[in-house]
């Protein structure tokens, strides 16, 4: 028996879905275990370490090619893909990764100006916003919005796509954090994708899973085992979060996604609640900046994490913690979601944001005062002596 043979991937997948779903995590999962010690050897033997500045949330050098692992992972399990001729749009996404991957793999190596990143993601979002599976000509009654030009509908797409790759880029900041957050993002979608009967995004979105998890093993390690994903890594993953929100938005409503909460309309909404952590930590720090006199495009350390790290958290907690309000936020949705008409639920969504902002406006100045306090100590400490 052949194992590669598409006729038997497929046997194989009918008579045992969950079963295949399981074997996709575990392989992913195992996979990128496997390669990262690799990776990570052949870093340290060409010494391809990441350099630290005044922004940085580490004391050592460290190798930031975990993307290298997450590239060859994603690209063997969308090919496996690919052979049970389930959907042709993996062929896009494979091009979309390695533009991607290349973009951020050189960028990881020698640094690359924001003008080629910009032009790499959105010739890698071409592959994807002009596929006809990914079609958007309604909003389902969003707004009281249903029909959509086509031209409409391809912006949308775009700033989604361009706008998620950036944001989760972003994030990825302290250890665990992009890991977790995505963590969440790519579980939730393949529950929804479950419900809703699509097995293809179901396994793009848990061989993500798979990947990540295996990524924090090392990307939590101490010791000589720690790597970092780069953008090579950031850049892969919030493609394919993209491309797997971009599909949610564009689906067929299905009866069961709208019994479990996932009305059509409400889609940006909910959207706007799994991807929060991304979408909030992005608008808060360019406001900031904008509003402080600052490029937006300038760095700086108004990060939700930096301001958790700055009040003495660990990188896990900080990590966890923002993961967890991910999930608050996400059950919060789905709370209301069926309790609520739309415009209600608009304005729980804008809420969440809002006291967000406030809360870590708030831990923000506790952070700074913080500071000052151990300053003047070390400084009485000093003139003491």
């Amino acid at each position: 028996m052949n194992i590669l043979d598409q006729e038997v991937i497929l046997e194989f997948f009918r008579q045992n879905y969950l079963w295949f779903v399981a074997i996709v995590f575990a392989g992913t999962f195992g996979l990128t275990y496997y390669l990262i010690p690799k990776v990570l050897w052949v870093t340290k033997e060409k010494n391809l370490l990441t350099g630290m500045n005044e922004r940085s949330s580490h004391s050592i050098a460290v190798p930031s090619f975990g993307g290298v692992a997450f590239y060859i992972s994603i690209i063997m399990v969308l090919s496996i893909l690919q052979s049970m001729r389930l959907t042709y749009i993996g062929n896009h996404l494979i091009a979309a990764c390695t533009i991607l991957f290349m973009v951020g793999l050189k960028d990881d190596l020698v640094i690359s100006t924001a003008r080629v990143k910009l032009f790499g993601q959105a010739t890698a979002a071409m592959f994807l916003i002009f596929s006809p599976e990914m079609a958007l000509n309604t909003l389902h009654g969003f707004l009281g919005i249903y029909e959509i030009p086509l031209a409409v509908g391809f912006i949308i797409k775009a700033f989604l796509v361009v706008a998620l790759i950036n944001a989760f880029n972003l994030i990825d900041g302290i250890d665990g954090l992009a890991a977790i957050v995505g963590i969440v993002i790519s579980s939730m979608l393949a529950y929804v994708f479950y419900i809703a009967h699509q097995p293809y995004y179901v396994l793009v979105s848990i061989s993500i899973t798979g990947i990540l998890t295996a990524y924090l093993r090392y990307n939590f390690s101490r010791g000589a085992n720690k790597i970092f994903m780069g953008d090579s890594g950031s850049l892969i993953i919030g493609l394919v979060l993209a491309f797997l929100s971009l599909k949610f938005l564009v689906m067929e409503p299905h009866p069961e996604t709208v019994k479990a909460g996932y009305d059509p309309a409400n889609r940006l909404l909910f959207l706007a609640c799994l991807l929060f952590i991304p979408a909030f930590d992005t608008l808060r720090v360019m406001f900031l900046r904008k509003m402080s006199g600052n490029s937006m495009f300038t760095a700086d350390r108004n990060h939700v994490h930096h301001v958790l790290l700055d009040l003495g958290m660990p990188h896990w907690k900080a990590s966890l913690g923002i993961g967890i309000l991910n999930l608050i936020v996400v059950w919060t949705f789905f709370f209301f979601v069926n309790k609520l008409p739309q415009a209600w639920l608009i304005f729980v969504v804008v809420l969440l944001y809002s006291a967000s902002f406030l809360l870590f406006s708030k831990l923000k100045k506790l952070s700074e005062k913080t500071a000052r306090q151990a300053i003047r100590r070390s400084e009485f400490s000093m003139n003491s002596k």
